[in-house]
C-alpha cells in the first residue's frame, strides 16, 4: 500500500463528506466545458477564459459547497474563486496540473501536456488542499506511455517532496485501427493495469474511469489493497452514472470525483439561468450519487 503522510491526509480529509468518503465536484474542463456552452466550433472559440472562470465559480458557489470539494483548473478559476471568496472555507480545493487537450504521434498514442509553471508549490500558493494530474495510458502498449508515465512520475515526486496531496487520473483510449468491439473488450483490462501503473508510481488515491463491472471494480480493489480510488463520471448521463457508481462503491470504491453528468445539463451563458438549473437539477443529482455512497461507505469503514 502506498500510504499517505499525515500531511497527505489532511488534505484527503478535506475533500471528503462527513461520512469519509470522497465526493468531489470535477470542473477543471476547459474544452470539454466550452463544447456544453456552445455548439459549433466558431461559437466554442469565442468563449473567454474570463467566461469560462464565472461558470466554475458557479458551480462552485451552488453545487460543490454540497460536497467535499471541487476540482479546478489554474488557467480560468484559481487565484479567483479564493480571492473573490466564493469558495466556504469547509470546502477542499484541487487544482489541475493538466493543460486541456493532447498532441498524437505518429502512431496515434496521446501526449498529456501539463499547464505551465504549475507544481506542488504554485499549488498550495494557490491555496489548494492538493492537486490532481491526468495523463492517458494504453496500458498494453509500453511504446506509447514512456512520455506520459514520465510526466507521471515527475509530478508524484513533485508532490511528495512538498508533502501535498495528490489525486492520479488517468484516461484510456481507442487506438486508430481499432475497432469499436475490440476496444470494448480490452477496456476492463486497461482499466486494471493502467491502474496498476500509477500505483508502481507511488500514486496514493487514483481516479479512475468506471472500470465496465462490478468483478473488474473488485480487482481493481484488490490491486489498490488500501489506496482509495473514485470513479469519474466521463460525461455519461446521469442515470448511468448512478448505476456505476452504485457498482463501483459496493465493489470498494472510496467515492465519487466526477463532474459532467451533474452538471452538463445546467450551466448557460446566461449565469442565471445556470444558477437556477444548478440548484433544480445538479444538487438533487449529487443528493442521489451522496445516497449511494452512504448505504455502501459505511459498511466499508466497519469492514476496515
Amino acid at each position: 500500500m502506498n500510504a499517505m503522510t499525515t500531511a497527505e491526509l489532511r488534505g484527503y480529509q478535506q475533500i471528503c463528506g462527513h461520512d469519509g468518503a470522497m465526493m468531489v465536484i470535477a470542473c477543471d474542463q476547459r474544452g470539454g466545458m466550452r463544447q456544453v456552452l456552445a455548439e459549433t466550433p466558431e461559437e466554442q472559440a469565442k468563449i473567454s477564459n474570463a467566461v469560462l472562470g464565472d461558470t466554475k465559480a458557479d458551480i462552485a458557489r451552488y453545487l460543490a459547497v454540497e460536497a467535499g470539494g471541487v476540482l479546478v483548473d489554474p488557467v480560468c478559476a484559481v487565484p479567483q474563486i479564493v480571492d473573490s471568496w466564493t469558495l466556504p472555507r469547509n470546502t477542499g480545493l484541487l487544482i489541475g496540473l493538466d493543460a486541456s487537450g493532447f498532441d498524437v504521434t505518429p502512431e496515434g498514442y496521446r501526449l498529456s501536456k501539463l499547464v505551465d509553471g504549475i507544481t506542488a508549490r504554485r499549488v498550495r500558493e494557490l491555496g489548494g488542499t492538493g492537486g490532481k494530474i491526468m495523463v492517458y495510458l494504453r496500458a498494453d502498449k509500453p511504446e506509447a506511455n514512456t512520455h506520459n508515465i514520465a510526466i507521471l512520475k515527475s509530478c508524484i515526486e513533485d508532490f511528495a517532496r512538498e508533502d501535498l496531496f495528490l489525486v492520479v487520473e488517468f484516461l484510456t483510449y481507442r487506438l486508430e485501427g481499432e475497432s469499436k468491439e475490440a476496444y470494448e473488450a480490452a477496456f476492463p483490462g486497461l482499466i486494471v493495469e493502467g491502474s496498476r501503473l500509477c500505483l508502481e508510481l507511488g500514486s496514493k488515491v487514483l481516479k479512475i474511469p468506471y472500470p465496465g463491472s462490478d468483478e473488474t471494480c473488485a480487482a481493481v480493489t484488490t490491486l489498490c489493497a488500501g489506496v482509495p480510488w473514485a470513479v469519474l463520471s466521463a460525461g455519461v448521463d446521469h442515470s448511468t452514472f448512478l448505476g456505476q457508481v452504485e457498482s463501483a462503491m459496493k465493489n470498494g470504491a472510496s467515492g465519487v470525483i466526477a463532474g459532467r453528468s451533474l452538471w452538463k445539463d445546467c450551466i448557460s451563458l446566461d449565469r442565471a439561468v445556470t444558477k437556477q438549473r444548478l440548484q433544480e437539477i445538479a444538487i438533487p443529482r449529487l443528493r442521489e450519487i451522496q445516497a449511494i455512497i452512504g448505504k455502501y461507505f459505511a459498511t466499508q469503514r466497519a469492514a476496515a
